[in-house]
């Protein structure tokens, strides 16, 4: 009979609680119906980590951000962000998530009648409406110039912008009230290689500058190995494995050998290595 620690080979997602972690979930339960999305999903992300959250079509990735944002109520589980309950109907801990928390949707989720200054301010405005009119403009204005978009960009509307521009508008939104936790829901889908790549540099060094904790999903694997430092693999209804990539690749796993083992894995893996210096 196998040790009960066996899962561990699988990648048994074992979370130690520490006072590191930003974000705990332990025990979620999502259910559509009869479809069980998450059954008894735990997770733990810490302090000023950039967490990459992958795993094959249907697993729950967005399902479980959405959880973690208060912005789908699960059926079972508990879900602690930044000390409070995500999962609490009091007004104090959702408006606490909701000013420490910035999001960057998979389309930008950008007002299109708005212009790009005028979508940054929507939490600005929302959040502290105290604020003068002047003061909203001027922060608008920097974190624009933040997500790495011209000055002019904030009197332009999203249809005028690249895409690459448009998911910069929707980081510079994200980073409105200058929150510690930063959710991005596959920031590189739709861009070439060159702006991904560009994309991703941005992020690490917002990161860095900022010492955000940054929840990524992603099935970019070039994102992965670029700047993750830990990454949560969704699979059986669960997270099976959350570590460092050169751990997770160890793993016996069909889904994890058929995703990190083929001919665009070992590619993204030579860049990655190419890019920090590092070599097995």
């Amino acid at each position: 009979m196998e040790d009960a620690a066996a899962p561990a080979k699988t990648g048994a997602a074992t979370v130690p609680d520490g006072d590191d972690a930003v974000i705990k979930v332990r025990g979620l339960v999502n259910r559509f119906g009869s479809q069980t999305v998450h059954d008894g999903l735990d997770l733990d992300v810490r302090r000023s980590e950039i967490l990459g959250v992958v795993g094959g079509s249907g697993t729950g990735k967005s399902v479980l951000m959405r959880s973690i944002l208060g912005l789908r109520r699960p059926d079972a589980g508990r879900i602690e962000v930044l000390g409070k309950d995500a999962r609490s109907e009091e007004p104090a801990a959702r408006l606490h998530i909701e000013r420490n928390t910035g999001v960057l949707f998979q389309d930008g989720a950008l007002f299109s009648s708005l212009t790009v200054g005028e979508n940054v301010q929507v939490p600005l405005k929302e959040h502290y409406p105290e604020l003068p009119e002047a003061w909203h403009y001027e922060l608008a204005l920097l974190k624009v110039k933040l997500a790495g978009l011209p000055a002019d960009a904030i009197n332009k509307l999203p249809s005028q912008l690249s895409g690459g521009m448009r998911k910069r508008a929707g980081l510079a939104r994200a980073l409105a009230l200058d929150p510690p936790l930063l959710f991005l829901d596959e920031p590189t889908a739709g861009l070439d290689p060159i702006g991904a790549a560009a994309f991703d540099r941005l992020i690490k060094a917002l990161q860095e500058a900022l010492g955000l904790t940054v929840f990524l999903i992603t099935h970019d694997l070039d994102t992965l190995y670029a700047i993750c430092d830990r990454v949560a693999v969704l699979a059986d209804h669960k997270v099976i494995a959350c570590a460092p990539l050169p751990d997770i690749e160890r793993l016996d796993h069909p889904w994890i050998r058929e995703y990190f083992h083929g001919p665009r894995a070992r590619a993204a893996r030579e860049s990655g290595e190419r890019g920090t210096g590092k070599r097995e």
